[in-house]
Formats: C-alpha cells, structure tokens, sequence
C-alpha cells in the first residue's frame, strides 16, 4: 500500500543494542517511537512524569465496540522478545490548546479558552504490525454527538448535526474516543494527543523536515507563504502548514487534511535520516519535547508502555503506510460542511475491525 489516497534494564549494552534494532514505523507513531528509545534514570522519571492521561475505559465503561479479534498478546512481564503483535485501533489528535505562552504564541486563542481538535486520524496497525493506514477525519464533519460524561461528574446532551471537533471541546479525550467510537462502530484501543507546542518542538529537535507542496501557498490565518516545490521547515513552519486550510485550494478542511498527511510521511522520512537514535542528547530533547505535550489513555501513560509499543511496529514502514481520509460529501443543509458519504465511509470504517 503506497502513497497518499483522497478517499482521505539497567545494562548499557542492553539498550544500546534495543536502540539499534528500531525501525522506524509509519503514521503517527513516529512520535511513539522517540519516546520508545528513552534514556534511563533520572531522565527516564523526568520524562516518565512529564506525560498526562486519561482513563478512557473507566469513563466510558462497557457500551463500546467490541475490541478487534486477533492472535493472544503476551502479557506485559513477558521477555522482551515476546512483543504484542495483535491489530491496534489508536485514534490521535492534534490539540490547538491555549494553555501556556508557547502555544499561545503558536496560535492558541485567548486567555481562558478552550482547545479543539483541529487534527483527528484512527490509525490502523495490521495485525503482525507490518502495515497501517491512517484515516483522517475532518473536523467540519457534522455528526451526532453521543451523551458523554463531564468532569462535573453528569453527562452531556446528545447533539445532531454537530462539527466532530465539537466533541472535545465540550467533553474532552473522553468524548472525542466515544464520537468517533459512535460514528465508526470501530473500538479505539489507545488515544494519543500533541498540542501545538509539543509539535513544533518534535520538528525543531528532528532538525526540521522536508516537504513538497503542489501549489504556491499564501495563508494570512497560518502565516505561511511558500511557493510550490520541495521545501525544508522548522517546528513553527512545519506546524503553520499543518494548520493552512485558507492559502490552498477551495480554503477547505480538505485541503489541509493532504498537507497533514504530507507531513506524517515526512516526518517519517526526517526521523529515518538523522542520527537520532545514536545520539543521546537529540534524543532526549525530541523525547522531552513529546512527552511535556502529551496526552495518552491509562494504557500508555508511561514510557515502559510506550517503548513497548513502539518495539513492536518496528517491522512497519512508511512505505507500507496507507494515508486516507474517511469519504465525505458536502452536507445537503450547509455548504460549508461535510457529512458522510456513504456507503463508502461504512465499508472503510468495516476494513479496519
């Protein structure tokens, strides 16, 4: 499956040599993956500590779709050779959190606002973890939102024909999992979330990334200007295009969606070519700048947890990455909106159970 698709230990040597054996998988994982190679020691409790979660499976309870059937895992005492190797479902999300300076310099809004969800994708891994497929979602995708539980301890309304983005910011990860749980009927086994910060910092701290756009690029919202061709982009530029809807195509949430997915892959390439699984100080910087920015479920709120995934996708590659989008047409009520199209969402949603 190739190219982009619009259909959208404490000894040394131990870990030296675990270091060694990584490849670098595809998707969003990339990210799992420098926290995967993390140091020891007091910078291994400093970037433990460093990560947020959520007990997604507490707050959401037993109403869910059924897991994915595949081989028995290995428990995690297990030896380290004996890695899960079973289907994963993790939806990620980029947050535009206000919190802090540094994202309110990089585009978060006033003081005392929310963040959205202005990236979503559920990515697949193949059971054997050799192959994926990341599906973005729009967030001008009008759906019902389900009844979900609030940090007040009730539980919110349902709601017709809402943006999806809307979903974390009234109920948070929470809500978000069961929306899109909701409308896909697919089990999301993790959730992983980056803010605005945590991103440009992981580019910045790769030595930037390259990318080739299509068209020239003017964007006043984002403030990116560039002209068509291959490009190399720091942490803020790289974030500027991951943001840029208005200075493309028809101004869409379409056509950021492509260039979102240009960057997965070249992030992919960029961790490939640096040297950053030899040196301890690049990866420690890319792995701080992860974990200060994350948010993930219970079940990947440490980095033994972490490494431990992210050893097991080492056979995937970008190569065997599949991108799309989930199929949308514009909504009959509201032309600035997209809804659905189906059966075709239905029958991709059905690919990755």
């Amino acid at each position: 499956m190739n190219g982009e698709e619009s259909a959208f230990g404490e000894g040394g040597g131990d870990l030296g040599r675990r270091r060694r054996r990584l490849k670098i998988a595809g998707g969003l994982l990339a990210a799992v993956l420098v926290v995967g190679a993390g140091g020891a020691g007091w910078a291994f409790w400093r970037l433990n500590d460093n990560i947020d979660s959520v007990d997604i499976d507490a707050a959401l309870g037993d109403n869910r779709p059924a897991k994915i059937r595949s081989s028995p895992e290995p428990s995690a005492s297990a030896t380290a050779e004996a890695l899960p190797s079973g289907a994963l479902n993790i939806l990620v999300l980029g947050s535009d959190s206000r919190s802090g300076k540094e994202n309110a310099e990089l585009g978060g809004g006033g003081e005392g606002a929310g963040a959205r969800s202005d990236t979503a994708m559920v990515v697949h891994i193949d059971e054997g973890r050799t192959g994926a497929t990341v599906v973005s979602i729009p967030r001008d995708t009008l759906v019902t939102r389900p009844s979900c539980p609030s940090e007040s301890g009730g539980s919110t309304a349902v709601a017709y024909n809402v943006m999806f983005n809307s979903a974390y910011a009234v109920g948070g990860p929470a809500c978000a999992v069961k929306t899109v749980e909701s409308m896909t009927d697919v089990r999301m086994d993790h959730y992983i979330e980056i803010d605005f910060s945590g991103f440009a910092k992981l580019v910045d701290a790769l030595g930037g990334v390259t990318v080739t756009t299509d068209e020239d690029i003017d964007d006043e919202d984002s403030h990116l200007s560039l002209r068509a061709g291959t490009h190399h982009l720091d942490g803020e530029q790289a974030l500027a295009l991951a943001r840029t809807r208005h200075g493309i195509g028809d101004g869409s949430d379409l056509g950021r969606i492509g260039l979102q997915q240009k960057l997965v892959k070249a992030l992919l390439d960029q961790i490939s070519s640096t040297d950053l699984l030899t040196n301890p100080a690049r990866l420690y910087r890319a792995a701080d700048a992860i974990t200060g920015s994350l948010t993930t479920d219970t079940g990947l709120d440490s980095l033994t947890e972490l490494t431990r995934l992210g050893e097991s996708v080492k056979g995937l590659s970008s190569a065997e990455t599949r991108t799309v989008m989930m199929p949308v047409v514009t909504a009959p009520y509201d032309r600035n909106r997209v809804v659905a199209d189906e059966p075709e969402a239905s029958r991709l949603w059905k690919s990755l159970k």
